[in-house]
This record gives C-alpha cells, structure tokens and sequence, in this order.
C-alpha cells in the first residue's frame, strides 16, 4: 500500500514539476512527438518503485496540460493559420497516402517504348494497397553531382522536358493524385540558376503544374519560398524532411513524420498545434509498415508508401498493403473530421494495447483506434457519453453496434485484430453518403483477417543485362591492349552515402541471393582486349559519320558539341554526354561490347591488385586536376596522363570520365555501374554523387531515360573477347 501510494505521490510531483519549469513546457515534448504521461507505460522491477494505475484524473490533467501549451504556443509565434484555408492548399488536409517515387521505377516511365505510364503506375498501386492521395516525384539525389546539372536541370532532363513533365503530371491529376517535386537547398555545387532559388523554384513548378515542394534535408522550408510561389499566382504547398520551428507551422502545410515507436502511440506536434497539418510518415529502410500505419491513423495522418529506395526495391508485404488499403480507405471517408480542433488523443479505453482518438464534429464524432498488442482483443472496448438517440457503427466492420444493455454510461463491444485497427462513428443520424459507402467497401474487405496474410516483404532479384556479343578477336585490334585474364578475386564495395552494410543497398550480382554494398567473389575471367583508352571524340565522329546513327531520345546528346562539330581541341578528349545506349551501338558498329565490371577492374589493377592503377598511393599527379567550379570545363585528353597507367597500360582509367560498364534491372528498377570517377567534383555538400577513384569502389548511377542518363561526367570504352 505504501508504495503504491509512493508511486502516485511521485507521478503528481512529475507533473507539477515540469508545469512549473517554464509557462510554455507544461508537458514535455520529446522532438515531434508529445509522449503519453509516464504512469501508462509498464516499468520493470529494476526501473524503481512498484508502479501503481495512473490517477483517475491523469487524462484530464495531461490533456488539460498539452493544451495549455499549444495555447501559448501560438501565442508565444503569433500564429496565423490563413494558408490552410487557400482553396489551392486544401488538398494538403486529406491527402493521406503519398509515396517517394524514383522516376527510375519502370511501372512510371517506360524504357523501351519511351513514354510515362501513368496508368500502369497508379494501377499498379491501387491494386496492391489501395491507390494513392499523392505522389512526390524524385529527379535528382542520388544522380545529381555527376555533372554541373543543377537540381531544377535534373527535372527538365526528364523525357519530354518542361513540356513532358508537364502532361505527366496533367496524367497524375486525371486520377486525382496531386504532384510533388523535391528542392535540395543543400545544392550549391552546381550550376547557378540565375535568380534566386526561391523564385527560380516557382517558375519551374508552375510552369509543370506541381502542386507542392519536399524541402529535402530541411527542418522547415523558408518562408520567401512560399511568397515566391504565391507572387506569381501558383501556391505551392511546402512540406520539409524534419520538422519546422512552430512559427513555420504557419506556412509548411505538411511535414514528414521521422517518428519513434514506443508501444504506446505519441502525438505529432505539429498536427496538435495545428490539426489541419498533414503529416506523412516516413519510415523508408523499415520491412514492417506497422507502426508507420498505426501511428498515423491514430494521429489521422498519413505515410509516405516509399517502395524504391535509392534504386532497391523494398516492396510492401501482403499484410501491410491491405493494412494500408483499409486505413486508406477509413481515412479518406472521415478526413473531415481528421481536422477537428477538438480532437483528443488518449481517449480512454477499457483494454491494455489499445489506444484511441476521439474527433468530434458537429454533433458527430469518429474514434479511431489501433490495438498495439500481438493479440486480439475482443468485448467491451470503451465508454461513450450517454446521448438519446445516438447511433454507432463500426467503420472497420462495416456495421452498426449497439450499446451493452444496461451499462452506464453506454459501452461498446467490438473486436479488434492483432496489431490491428478499429474506427467508431457516432451519430443522431444516418452516416454520410462517402462514410456508407466506406462501409460497404470495410464490410467487404476486412472478411479476410489480416493475419491470414504473408509478413514477409517481397525480394525481386536484379538480373544483369548482358551487352551483344561481339566476335572474338584473333589478334590485338589498333587501340586495344590484351589482357591474360585467369583466376581473379573480384572484391569491390559501393559508395552509396546511405544505407550502411544492410542488404537494402547497391547490387546483387548474378552469384548473390541479395543486393549489398560489400562483394567477394573468385572469377575465371576470359582473355579479352580493352581498349587503351576512352573513346574519344574524334573516334565517336567517325561512327556518326559512318551510321548517321540519331538516338530517338535526343535530348543532351553530345551537349558540349557545337552544331554537331566537335570543340576546337576537343577531338583527343573522351566523348561524352552520351547515354548508355549510344554507347553501346558504338561498341557493335566498332565490333565490340561494353565490359562487365570485373573486366574493367582486371584492367585497372592488374595481377598485383593495386588500389590505384598505378599503384597503392594516391597521386595527384597522374590524374586531371579536380574541377570544383559550378559550371565544368571539360575532360582532359585520353593520353594527358601517361603515368596513371595501369599494370597492363591502360590509360585514363581514373579520374578523368566515368565509364559505363554493367547494367541491371528488376521489375521496377534499373541502373548502372560505373567505373574510374572523374575530374568533375562539385563542392559544398556531402550528398552529391560520391566518388569512386579507387579500384575496389564503383559507384551506381539510376538509369530513366537517355536524356536523363546522359552526362558530362560520364564517357566509355570498350572490350572484345580474346580468340582462344
């Protein structure tokens, strides 16, 4: 008894400890999250004092307390809520699901035939886990940096340019998807935009249609971005990676969640300071959705669906798609109530693990409530205020329910799957139309428990493209220098800035179950010949001139060309702006191929394995010297260089161009690997496409289309197998 009432003396003493600390921190936040009071949590025996219930009064007391502070803290930033209320914002309030889409994934842009595939994408999404509310749209990181591109030039190099990403985006609002680009404000390497960013950023969404900006790595967006949308008559609504000041709340009408899970839910901060915040949830290296899910249906926000991660495809499993379709689907049939001023967390519930929110509107009010236990918990569920004639449904189930007879106040029973999710309407009257038709939808779906479905995400294998072969070479052909081949320990790591040594990372070569950063692997490589150096300008002339070869896609093709002549002085130096593709049909009109990534790193290390061509020791001196301006000036010629020669004397294997060598795909990725790094080396951020100079790194650049893939900073040269 004694310490029971220890406990509760010690859990008031908390409370008006932290109310008295400061006016405005009455309850403690812990980052965007406002935790629940500490008496609901359970502590071990070890944690301190025997812990007792929290006091009857605690919910009223913690409520009372958190919204004291969201009072003064609109005070404290003179709060001006107006921009929700723009006719052009409002589709911020409900757009609950919205993925981060690569525009690399194949079900959006197709390669072979060249064109957006809208349809199939949304499709394709609405199958799986019930469509989308929209969709955020990622050009640039982890490409950008492998020319002077800027972030605005990495969208206008997307198939069609301006005028392309344009009815692409006019596809999305057919379906009623709004449009999101990102802005990386980190970008200062790069090409100047001319004006300022805020107004260069304007001009480019308006002129697409885009309907709101991710402010990548940013904790709010500035407010001159959103003065600048709104002069020139196209509101854009901001929503930054982490959370803005509570005085930003004013202008960034969305954020994204980077959340911790505890097993009894938080509050978003920013959706309880203002509940017409929409906030999606991101949680992208995460194999299981289910605290992303219960968490934003317990806050009535959203997620961010992310599936192809930097150019892995980390799949939703079965179980937490259709998680996702019924969440979707309950949320979409309340929004209007989702934005509710009254809204209170915590609503109490008779169950341990299952936690509530109540929102009331009119004289309506929705609940909606996940079970956080691995269990199912059926019966009485909650208390409701006594209403005559009041109404209750249950908008998971998809039926009415009724009070148990003789409660008081009234209770309602109803069961709630594992890990699962549960929402109440009570009403005077007949449900909305959308509500009823939810219900007949949630009726029908949720006959199928979702335990019943497979947890298990998904994999889809990457499989390597193989380049067209090529006839075999009797003897050395001019340019090309023989390399023995024989037993190889093929040993390389990727650079990715991301993603640490998870299997969620870089490739999965034909010999591995998974992708991953760190590979081994013993070859028998064939005799081959590669040749001595990059192709050149001059050499890529003469296959124009021979085949009057004209790539369909001709966007950036030869760029740094003048009229289709090459620079004066410029013949010697590697070709590029020239897309994979171009590549290889001059590798067949040549009578070669491209080389696989091993070859390539034969060539460069040689027998010894150096770490360097020329060597275990970086030197300056034997490659160019680095280009850290914003705009690039070019590569060096092919034979500027003669003492970074490689074991065998190949030439300009670092440093100079990237070159492409293997590609690979799955279903809804496809990228390439490239070799050597290069001269061109933009300054100012640590998320530009990393470097790769030594010979056990290679980098992964994401394939689109050719005059996206195309690069300043990216050349090739060629391979031909060795007769026997």
């Amino acid at each position: 008894m004694f310490a029971a009432s220890r406990a509760v003396l010690l859990c008031f003493a908390a409370v008006f400890a932290l109310s008295s600390a400061a006016q405005d921190t009455q309850f403690w936040a812990k980052g965007q999250q406002i935790p629940p009071p500490d008496c609901m949590n359970l502590h071990n025996a070890w944690d301190g004092p025997l812990q007792a219930p929290c006091p009857p009064n605690m919910h009223d007391r913690w409520l009372k307390d958190i919204d004291h502070w969201r009072v003064e803290r609109r005070i404290r930033t003179a709060y001006d809520g107006s921009r929700y209320d723009l006719p052009a914002l409002k589709w911020t309030q409900s757009s609950f699901m919205q993925p981060q889409m690569m525009v690399h994934d194949r079900y959006f842009y197709d390669p072979v035939a060249g064109k957006y595939t809208v349809d199939r994408y949304l499709d394709d999404l609405e199958k799986r886990y019930g469509g989308i509310d929209a969709v955020l749209i990622w050009a640039t990181y982890p490409n950008m940096g492998v020319d002077d591109r800027n972030q605005l030039e990495m969208v206008e190099s997307m198939p069609g340019g301006v005028e392309g990403v344009r009815k692409m985006v006019a596809d999305f609002h057919r379906r009623g998807v709004r449009v999101l680009f990102p802005m990386m404000m980190w970008d200062q390497g790069t090409h100047d935009p001319g004006k300022p960013w805020p107004d260069a950023l304007a001009a480019l969404m308006k002129a697409i249609d885009a309907d709101g900006v991710n402010g990548d790595t940013q904790d709010g967006v500035p407010l001159g971005f959103t003065l600048a949308a709104e002069k020139i008559g196209h509101p854009l609504a901001f929503q930054p990676e982490a959370g803005p000041s509570d005085e930003a709340l004013a202008w960034n009408v969305m954020t994204w969640g980077q959340y911790s899970f505890p097993f009894i839910p938080m509050v978003d901060k920013y959706k309880w300071l203002e509940p017409r915040h929409m906030v999606n949830i991101s949680d992208r290296w995460n194999l299981d959705k289910t605290d992303d899910l219960q968490y934003a249906f317990y806050n009535g926000v959203g997620w961010e669906s992310w599936e192809n991660v930097w150019g892995i495809w980390i799949g939703i499993n079965p179980r937490d798609a259709e998680a996702t379709r019924r969440v979707a689907t309950m949320e979409r049939a309340v929004a209007p109530f989702l934005v509710s001023p009254g809204w209170e967390p915590l609503y109490p519930m008779h169950n341990f693990g299952v936690y509530a929110s109540r929102w009331p509107l009119g004289s309506e009010t929705v609940w909606t409530i996940v079970n956080r236990t691995e269990y199912e918990v059926a019966g009485p569920q909650m208390s409701v205020p006594a209403v005559a004639g009041e109404r209750y449904f249950d908008l998971y189930h998809g039926v009415e329910i009724k009070p148990n007879a003789g409660s008081a106040p009234p209770v309602l029973s109803f069961p709630i799957e594992a890990h699962g999710y549960s929402a109440i309407l009570a009403t005077p009257g007949e449900p909305s139309a959308a509500i009823r038709a939810a219900m007949e939808r949630m009726a029908s779906i949720t006959a199928r428990p979702l335990v019943s479905l497979s947890h298990e995400a998904p994999v889809l294998h990457q499989t390597l493209v193989e380049s067209p072969a090529a006839k075999p070479a009797a003897g050395a052909p001019e340019g090309m220098i023989r390399i023995p081949g024989g037993a190889f320990l093929f040993k390389v790591r990727g650079t990715e800035i991301e993603g640490e040594a998870s299997n969620l990372v870089d490739v999965q070569y034909p010999w591995e179950a998974t992708p991953r950063r760190f590979h081994e692997h013993p070859m028998d490589v064939k005799p081959f010949y590669i040749d001595r150096t990059p192709v050149t300008n001059a050499e890529f002339k003469r296959f124009l001139d021979a085949t009057h070869y004209a790539p369909k896609d001709a966007a950036n093709f030869l760029r740094d060309w003048k009229n289709g002549a090459i620079p004066a002085g410029w013949e010697n130096r590697p070709v590029t702006w020239v897309s994979l593709e171009d590549a290889r049909a001059y590798a067949q009109w040549a009578g070669k191929r491209l080389p696989h990534e091993w070859e390539w790193q034969l060539a460069a290390q040689g027998a010894e394995g150096n770490i360097y061509p020329w060597g275990n020791l970086w030197a300056p001196a034997n490659v160019p010297a680095p280009d850290q301006g914003r705009a690039m000036h070019g590569p060096d010629p092919v034979d500027a260089h003669p003492a970074g020669a490689s074991p065998f004397g190949v030439l300009d294997m670092v440093g100079n161009v990237w070159q492409w060598t293997d590609e690979y795909t799955d279903e809804h990725t496809r990228f390439a690997l490239l070799r050597g790094g290069e001269y061109y080396q933009p300054q100012g951020s640590i998320w530009y496409l990393p470097q790769a100079f030594r010979n056990d790194q290679h980098t992964k650049l994401l394939l689109m289309a050719p005059s996206y893939d195309r690069s300043g900073g990216i050349g090739f040269r060629c391979v031909m197998d060795a007769q026997d």
